[in-house]
């Protein structure tokens, strides 16, 4: 059975980590200078803050989901080799 292993690279964290501040900072500036009242920027600010946690929680279901079959494709492989050693051993006797 194989074990799996992310590839994940550092680079590839920092590239995120570093355009994700990009969009945070361009958002914050485009809030800024709306020419609209302050509840307007208020609003807008808060729904780029909730687009960003729902993001980050699709990202996590989809990744435990994705996990959760994983462990579930690992449970019913282990099942399916144990049936068919015992099939085998059956076949010898």
């Amino acid at each position: 059975m194989t074990t799996y292993t992310p590839k994940v690279s550092k680079a590839w964290n920092t590239f995120t980590y570093f355009m994700f501040g990009i969009a945070v900072l361009m958002m914050a500036g485009g809030i800024w200078s709306l020419q609209a009242s302050f509840t307007a920027k208020g609003y807008y600010a808060m729904s780029a803050l909730m687009l960003v946690y729902t993001t980050a929680a699709i990202t996590k279901a989809l990744r435990d989901r994705e996990e959760g079959d994983r462990l579930y494709n690992k449970l019913e492989d282990a099942r399916t080799e144990r049936m068919l050693a015992e099939v085998s051993a059956k076949d010898t006797n």
